[in-house]
């Protein structure tokens, strides 16, 4: 029997996307011999590759063949936002090219450096340099929300705490109760105490330093905007505090000794400030969010959905966010 040598729908999706790559920074201004197309390995929205044209190197991401320009994989949407943070003090890689043709592309710089969870990533952070790469990351923060909305491509209506809280409910909502035990309790605990909204601000949605490249201890860039909007600087904060203890992560975390407390985190953000009002609710508000975040991925594995033997690790560390989360409401 004879092989079927014709590409694949993958192959010939990439040797499409070469030559629409290759002629969108050529028409920006970047010419010269390309390299091929090397997928990049991480993040969970589109596809993303990095190739060079003479020595400048550049990352891709790209919408996956088959699906729309919506959510997540809303690429142009994560390149407005970055070429309108070109120039302030976020630091953000620069956008090269973009193209709106479907499926939608945009390519910007290959910023060097390192983005590494402490607490989470291989190959393990020294516990020195994760100690000042956290601090610096709680000083930038604010930087990003001192930018008017009104400079900004600003979308959407502004999130308030309670249309996150609804957002994770959602969910944690889809997820079989027994992998998220005492998920109910904390929910009930959330919503029996929401906070009042203040006065909105661009909300990267997941600003962690495993979105940052640092060189260094010092922040090169501030990558993945898949889910940015306006929205309360408070869920933000809380959602960063989480990665700054590995105990809350048994069995797929590790512990890094001399990490900032949160109190040193917060007063590094506040800068000589007031600390943000109630903020135990969006400490515990964000252990819900990732607590969700596990279980929808172990019930997918479980579902055989999306089979990675790595989500058996997820129960012990779904459990200790939710009895952290609850004991800080309780």
């Amino acid at each position: 029997m004879a092989t079927d040598t014709r590409p694949t729908p993958a192959e010939l999706h990439a040797l499409d996307l070469q030559e629409r790559v290759v002629a969108g920074l050529r028409a920006s201004g970047y010419d010269g011999v390309a390299t091929a197309l090397e997928p990049m390995l991480g993040g969970h929205s589109g596809l993303t590759y990095k190739l060079a044209v003479d020595d400048q190197w550049f990352v891709v991401k790209a919408v996956p063949p088959g699906q729309r320009s919506i959510g997540r994989h809303d690429m142009l949407r994560q390149a407005r936002i970055m070429a309108a943070l070109a120039g302030t003090d976020v630091p953000v890689p620069r956008i090269c090219a973009t193209d709106e043709v479907e499926p939608a592309w945009f390519a910007m710089e290959l910023v060097a450096g390192e983005s590494l969870e402490p607490v989470l990533d291989d190959p393990a952070v020294e516990p020195a340099l994760a100690a000042a790469r956290m601090l610096r990351a709680a000083e930038i923060l604010p930087r990003l929300h001192r930018l008017p909305l009104d400079g900004l491509p600003v979308d959407g209506e502004p999130l308030s705490p309670g249309d996150e809280l609804a957002r994770w409910s959602r969910t944690m909502g889809a997820v079989p109760p027994e992998l998220v035990p005492g998920a109910a309790e904390l929910e009930r605990l959330l919503a029996a105490s929401v906070p009042e909204a203040v006065a909105p601000v661009l909300v990267h949605g997941d600003y962690r330093l495993g979105n940052i490249l640092s060189r260094g201890t010092e922040p090169a860039a501030l990558i993945d905007w898949e889910i940015w909007s306006p929205g309360d600087p408070r869920v933000e904060l809380g959602w960063f505090l989480v990665f700054a203890d590995g105990d809350n992560f048994p069995g797929v975390g590790r512990h890094v000794p001399g990490l900032p407390s949160v109190e040193e985190l917060v007063s590094r953000y506040a800068a000589g400030g007031p600390a943000p009002r109630e903020l135990t609710w969006f400490d515990a508000l964000g252990r819900f969010k990732m607590a969700a975040i596990m279980g929808h991925n172990l019930r997918r594995h479980r579902e055989g959905r999306h089979h990675d033997p790595d989500q058996e690790r997820l129960p012990a560390t779904i459990a200790r966010l939710i009895e952290t989360g609850t004991a800080r409401l309780g």
